[in-house]
């Protein structure tokens, strides 16, 4: 097959001598060379045949997590995806109906927004969701911007032990209106918050906001988190929570939450380098008009049947900026079908058993590692569900990950901060129980953790 040139050589001298530059190289003075990819390795000239063979050898350098014995968790979870979820999301009728910005969205796909957010209403306990936002990060930074429109103050309260990376989005959403990002200290023994910590800095009556996360970003449960609004008083209260969690977890709502956002990449969202995500978004009903994005009703058409219709639209392309609640231009439509495609197709029971399962598994893990000379597991004493925090008491988390990575084993996600000047805790490592592994994957991992720490025994 020939390949199909869309220009002629002098059409090609034409643009660039309209473009005032003398070879393509030009077009891309602003990408500093070290960010350019540059070629594949495909030589030109070739049929198509042979190039997809060739980007086939490409790919096989890929080391997908499904050839390991994965251990990652944090807000990305590698979990199992029914085949059911790529089957009806890649059904032409949700492509096609995929508009998910103007107000003609087909009644199917509005529909679908409407039971996703319904979902995240029954998990979270709040009053009103939006229709997704796109990630868990900028959910929270987008609840940073809520409690400040409700509340007074400068100070915006997070833990400590919340991974850096959503610290980094925090602070970016608070740098334009001259906000301050505030981190609450930690419990040495349970990883949970400083309660006194919090007292004093309310005292001072410039918070506007404090955000918990459950599971806390060691993986552990905070049993403080039910006395934080008795503490809070009128500040507003937001919790990030895990959906899954979430299942056999009391709703956030229940115990004074005024926004609970979350990430809902493992219902049915393959971690696929990193992402897509999706954020999940929710508050009390008093507080809809301050919400970002956009909300989803159920109404009835002219001859009474049921309908579906964007109710709320505070987003700048549709209202005038200066009254707009937040710059996102869309939710993410077709991840949150994914996600409630996979809710229902394992249904509230499976979900729950599901957690109950990761649970189980942890807890295995845990006292495996725990005979491990040389590292502590877990390393805070606070109930867990899949996933807590190991301490190495010599050497570095990053080779002792290395050196699992070379048996086969994704051991974890590192907790350090790697940015310049970061403050270290200990060299820390977040471990999951993930749906994939069993008993032998877990004393591979045993055998692996006691080879990198230089200790003899367990089993190879």
């Amino acid at each position: 097959m020939e390949r199909w040139i869309p220009d002629e050589a002098g059409e090609e001298a034409a643009l660039r001598a309209d473009l005032g530059i003398a070879s393509d190289e030009e077009l891309f003075t602003d990408v500093p060379k070290r960010a350019r990819m540059g070629r594949i390795g495909i030589g030109p000239g070739r049929e198509e045949a042979e190039v997809v063979a060739a980007i086939d050898k490409i790919l096989d350098r890929n080391r997908p997590t499904y050839r390991y014995a994965t251990f990652l968790g944090g807000r990305i979870s590698p979990r199992y995806q029914p085949a059911a979820v790529d089957a009806i999301v890649s059904r032409s009728e949700f492509y096609t109906a995929y508009t998910p910005y103007q107000p003609e969205a087909s009644q199917g796909m509005l529909r679908t927004l409407f039971e996703f957010q319904s979902l995240w209403i029954e998990l979270s306990g709040m009053d009103v969701a939006n229709a997704s936002l796109y990630d868990g990060a900028t959910a929270a930074g987008e609840a940073l911007l809520l409690c400040r429109r409700i509340h007074e103050g400068r100070r915006f309260l997070v833990p400590a032990s919340l991974p850096w990376e959503e610290k980094s989005v925090l602070a970016n959403y608070a740098s334009g209106p001259g906000l301050a990002i505030e981190e609450v200290p930690y419990d040495a023994r349970t990883g949970g918050l400083d309660l006194d910590f919090v007292r004093s800095a309310v005292q001072q009556k410039d918070v506007f906001g404090l955000l918990a996360d459950v599971p806390n970003g060691f993986g552990h449960i905070d049993e403080g988190l039910v006395e934080l609004k008795g503490i809070l008083g009128g500040v507003p209260l937001v919790v990030s929570a895990d959906p899954l969690a979430l299942t056999v977890l009391e709703p956030p709502g229940n115990y004074g939450a005024d926004v609970v956002v979350g990430e809902g990449q493992g219902f049915g969202i393959a971690p696929s380098y990193g992402g897509p995500l999706l954020g999940l978004f929710g508050c009390r009903k008093e507080h809809v008009r301050a919400a970002p994005g956009r909300i989803v009703g159920a109404t009835v058409d002219a001859e009474g049947r049921p309908a579906y219709a964007l109710t709320l639209q505070t987003r700048e392309q549709h209202i005038r900026r200066s009254r707009a609640t937040s710059n996102i231009c869309t939710n993410e439509s077709l991840l949150a079908l994914a996600f409630v495609v996979y809710a229902s197709v394992v249904g509230p029971r499976g979900l729950a058993e599901l957690e109950r399962s990761l649970a189980e598994k942890a807890r295995s893990l845990a006292g495996v590692l725990a005979d491990v000379p040389g590292l502590r597991a877990p390393r805070f004493d606070a109930p867990y569900l899949g996933e807590f925090t190991i301490e190495l008491e010599r050497g570095s988390a990053r080779e002792f990950l290395d050196h699992l990575e070379r048996r086969h084993i994704l051991g974890g996600h590192p907790l350090a901060d790697p940015r310049p000047g970061a403050k270290s805790d200990g060299e820390r490592i977040l471990v999951a129980a993930t749906d994939s592994i069993n008993d032998r994957a877990i004393q591979k991992y045993a055998s692996a953790a006691r080879e990198a720490l230089g200790v003899s025994g367990g089993e190879t």
